[in-house]
């Protein structure tokens, strides 16, 4: 099992084989959805993720950033009992309303897939931003304006691609070593501009865990609203007994 592979208390791994898979929950807002929003699923009331990250504490897990586990994959870098990494896409005042002051109760960070223009347009001000980083999240890069990177020229793709880590970088002094598709959509073109734009791995919406063997197409485990509690322990006690 996941939890038997790692060192427990934030101490540094076993000698075990750095290939464990990991899961990597997605997120995107933490909210109450508004009567008649056209996603509905895509918000999770605050109530049923404070649900949520109370069941993994009682399971034993502990979130870590997405570097931490590239640096455990790739350079045996320590891990804690039973990782799972918490992100959250797009950049929306509720994963800094919500979300952020629960995951401060338990010490732990999340991590952020920004669009450049969430912060641009002032739904995530560049002060909530930086007090997510002050709390240990973790920065990563969503593009500028969340297209869909496989129907776009060239020219686009390096700027959505290698502009938002520039941006981002500009904006907040962070390192930006990750990305992740918007809404999920990737080639193999888009992956080699991924790439060439100096990221380290990158993040799907394809189902599952995330495996060192595939870097630039990362698994995560989609948390919609409808799940509540019950379907959040289906989904992790199916992947991770």
């Amino acid at each position: 099992m996941l939890g038997l592979l790692f060192a427990g208390g934030g101490r540094a791994a076993r000698s075990v084989r750095h290939d464990t898979p990991v899961p990597i929950l997605m997120y995107h807002v933490i909210a109450v959805p508004p009567a008649g929003v056209a996603f509905p699923d895509l918000f999770v009331r605050p109530s049923d993720f404070r649900a949520q990250m109370d069941w993994l504490a009682r399971k034993h897990f502990h979130a870590v950033t997405l570097r931490q586990v590239y640096d455990f994959w790739h350079a045996g870098g320590p891990l804690p009992q039973r990782p799972i990494v918490i992100s959250f896409d797009d950049g929306y005042l509720s994963q800094a309303t919500n979300a952020l002051p629960k995951l401060r109760k338990l010490h732990w960070p999340g991590v952020l897939n920004l669009k450049v223009n969430a912060v641009q347009k002032y739904n995530l001000p560049l002060w909530r931003v930086r007090t997510l980083i002050a709390g240990g999240w973790e920065i990563d890069a969503h593009t500028i304006t969340h297209p869909d990177l496989t129907t776009v020229d060239d020219k686009r793709l390096w700027d959505e691609v290698r502009g938002s880590r520039v941006e981002l970088r500009h904006m907040f002094h962070v390192p930006v070593d990750f990305f992740c598709y918007p809404s999920g959509r990737y080639n193999a073109h888009v992956i080699d501009a991924v790439r060439r734009a100096g990221y380290l791995a990158a993040t799907t919406t394809n189902y599952g865990l995330a495996r060192p063997s595939s870097p630039y197409t990362l698994n995560r485990v989609r948390i919609n609203g409808s799940d509540g509690l019950l379907g959040f322990e289906h989904k992790l006690g199916a992947l991770v007994p």
